[in-house]
């Protein structure tokens, strides 16, 4: 088409058309799986359109068939059904529309979806999103709870109803979308998102009630449950009954059996919390007062100890101890100091019997030379030197008048040397 058109020699629409339809005559025939959201059956008309849509993708198909084809399945299928339709692309050049033309429908059965389903569960497993150290801790009183669910359901009621006769103050976000049906997994998962982000959203109840299996396929969609596991904020799954297990409850961070449970588990009860706290108190209060009572006793036979009980009884001991060793340290310090008096009395006698005074006193005299010297031999004076004579009373000048050598011992010289002397002046 490129190398046979210019600016100056275009192909004409109907051209182009053409060829563009030629080209997809050369497609074969491919089988196409998809959810049927529009079905136009015109009353005598020969041929069916449908519109068949892949939920995860967002993307649809317009598909004919004849009315032959569609009848065979027209009691089974219906918009929403999920089917498997063996079609040929076909371009329709004179409005340049494409369109499958089909030979075969076939509805997926129950056995084929829970196959798939079981499938992709194992995959996601595999990854780890279903993994119990993963989810995330409710917390213990959320004050703004996000809400999914479906616009005026019972499960919708059933949430606030609980919800707020439990703790009354619990506020809710609450996002009203359709819970199956073509467009459920796209609300449903836009729904989760924005409640996610949102500031004050503590927890998200993603609620639903009973279907059957293909009800519930919205909630086993691999997108929202991938959206889920990495919401930051827990999530609860509250979908069908208990027998009900869309993949949605095995991502959640609790899965709840019905509605009304979710309630309860996300909700305390403000009774039961106020019981609660009464009880805390009731023990906390027996507590302290045992320990009181216990302390009390265990003071008490303490202070009932004789040490305690009267407790100058020892101290009236140690003081007549003290007072008994006192007058003993002063009888034995009166003793010890008489005793020394009378050594130093005698001591003193002693000296005083010994002393050159006393000597003196009984006559005696100290004959000293110029230098000081004492005289204790005759040899050691000559005649006419002076000297000093020392008596008890006094000292004066003598002068030696003759020298004699004494006739006996040496202890006779003093009183020999004495006659020899003459006193000059008296002190």
């Amino acid at each position: 088409m490129a190398n046979t058109s210019s600016p100056e020699a275009p192909l004409p629409v109907g051209k182009v058309s053409a060829l563009i339809g030629g080209w997809i005559d050369r497609l074969g025939a491919v089988w196409v799986e998809g959810q049927i959201t529009q079905l136009s059956r015109r009353p005598g008309a020969g041929v069916v359109f449908l519109t068949l849509r892949d939920p995860q993708a967002d993307v649809s198909l317009t598909v004919t068939c004849f009315r032959s084809v569609f009848d065979q399945v027209a009691d089974v299928v219906q918009e929403g059904s999920r089917v498997v339709v063996h079609a040929k692309p076909e371009w329709y050049a004179a409005r340049g529309q494409l369109s499958m033309r089909a030979s075969e429908i076939r509805l997926v059965g129950l056995g084929e979806l829970l196959a798939r389903l079981e499938q992709l569960k194992r995959r996601l497993a595999g990854e780890g999103l279903f993994a119990a150290d993963r989810k995330r801790p409710l917390p213990f009183l959320p004050q703004c709870i996000g809400l999914v669910t479906g616009r005026g359901s019972a499960a919708e009621r059933d949430v606030l109803e609980n919800a707020r006769r439990r703790w009354p103050a619990v506020r809710f976000e609450v996002r009203n979308v359709p819970v199956q049906g073509v467009s459920a997994v796209e609300r449903v998962s836009a729904a989760v998102r924005e409640l996610d982000e949102h500031p004050e959203v503590d927890v998200i109840i993603v609620a639903r009630g009973g279907g059957s299996v293909e009800d519930l396929l919205p909630f086993s969609d691999e997108g929202l449950v991938r959206l889920v596991a990495a919401a930051r904020t827990p999530v609860v799954s509250a979908i069908g009954h208990e027998p009900d297990q869309p993949l949605l409850d095995f991502v959640a961070d609790l899965r709840a059996s019905t509605p009304t449970d979710a309630a309860k588990r996300v909700v305390p009860d403000v009774g039961e919390e106020l019981a609660k706290v009464r009880n805390l108190r009731d023990r906390a209060r027996r507590h302290v007062l045992g320990r009181v009572d216990r302390e009390q006793h265990g003071l008490d036979g303490v202070r009932s100890r004789p040490a305690l009980a009267v407790p100058h009884r020892m101290l009236d001991g140690r003081g007549q101890e003290v007072a008994a060793l006192l007058e003993r340290a002063r009888r034995t310090l009166g003793h010890r100091l008489d005793h020394a008096q009378s050594d130093l009395g005698h001591t003193l006698a002693r000296v005083v019997a010994l002393s050159p005074a006393a000597t003196l006193e009984r006559g005696y005299a100290v004959l000293q030379r110029a230098d000081g010297t004492v005289v204790t031999h005759p040899a050691q004076v000559a005649s006419g030197d002076g000297l000093h004579a020392r008596v008890a009373g006094g000292g004066f000048s003598v002068t030696v008048a003759e020298t004699t050598e004494p006739a006996g011992t040496a202890e006779s010289a003093p009183a020999t040397a004495a006659a020899a002397v003459t006193a000059e002046t008296a002190e």
